[in-house]
């Protein structure tokens, strides 16, 4: 009969049914807060899961204490520091040329090393005065002992270097009028070499040549590359710079690269610039000496 079900109709099993997503929510909805808040219980675990990582980012951005590692402060010393310091460099360079060259006074030496001096101390201050490497200016006990150790044994080492040809390395003098050492030789081969040109020169080539150069070349190649490109770009620029206010031989130019590159590496495997100044005023101060042990002997 028409009204009775057939034999061959499927059984359905209503309790074998899923219910729509959207009548989950209702259901779940209509369950009341306790559904609501372990929803809201497992959002609380998701948050927490994923909040350590960005603690332990946070805290390991917070925890550079070094200029090698990049960072805020070392953010501006980049390529428009670097621009700027080679510019001023140069325009102070031709300019002490041109004074040494067309003054005809005794005193036309001295200011166009002056010149050159100021040259390089316009980018160091407006370096500085935008931010600080952090650690670059730290003082320890043992730059002091770099310093002595260092500078002696590369003054040592020029010395040798110049006695290479057979011929006794020369001992420097200081220049004397009527037999004494005028004011004005204190001040420029006394004072200048030993007090004004390891700080102004070291921080140049050393703080911001070798730091904007590392900085710039760290991310795309690595600390190691970057690191001996800035450490002989500096030392470049610092001989440059130097035969061209002086016309030294060969021995000059390869005492002047081991100063150079002492230097940069002091200031690379510390992260202090203090180290660096004290290796080059020992140097300088050891070639004072003995200007002035010859001088008093002659």
């Amino acid at each position: 009969m028409p009204d009775q079900p057939s034999d061959a109709a499927p059984v359905v099993d209503l309790w074998s049914l899923q219910p729509p997503s959207g009548s989950g929510s209702a259901v779940s909805g209509a369950s009341g807060s306790s559904g609501s808040s372990g929803s809201e219980s497992g959002e609380d675990e998701a948050s927490t899961e994923d909040a350590p990582p960005r603690r332990s980012r946070r805290r390991a951005h917070e925890a550079r204490t070094d200029w090698r590692l990049g960072g805020r402060t070392v953010f501006r010393w980049r390529e428009g520091l670097l621009a700027i310091a080679l510019i001023s460099l140069g325009a102070s360079v031709l300019l002490g040329s041109l004074v040494a060259a067309v003054w005809d006074s005794p005193w036309a030496a001295a200011s166009a090393t002056v010149i050159v001096w100021i040259g390089m101390l316009l980018p160091v201050a407006w370096a500085f005065t935008r931010s600080r490497p952090i650690g670059l200016l730290r003082v320890r006990a043992l730059d002091v002992l770099y310093g002595l150790v260092l500078g002696a044994l590369l003054r040592t080492t020029q010395g040798w270097i110049e006695g290479l040809d057979g011929t006794p390395a020369v001992l420097p003098s200081v220049v004397r009028v009527d037999g004494s050492v005028p004011l004005s030789g204190v001040m420029f081969d006394v004072v200048a070499p030993v007090v004004v040109a390891p700080v102004v020169e070291e921080f140049f080539f050393r703080a911001v040549v070798l730091v904007s150069l590392y900085t710039v070349l760290r991310r795309p190649f690595g600390k190691l590359t970057a690191g001996l490109a800035a450490a002989l770009g500096s030392t470049a620029l610092f001989v440059v710079v130097h035969g061209i206010s002086s016309v030294g031989d060969v021995s000059g130019v390869v005492s002047l690269s081991l100063l150079g590159l002492v230097c940069a590496v002091l200031v690379l495997l510390t992260g202090r610039i203090w180290g660096a100044v004290l290796v080059h005023l020992v140097y300088n101060a050891s070639y004072v000496a003995l200007a002035v042990l010859a001088s008093a002997m002659t």
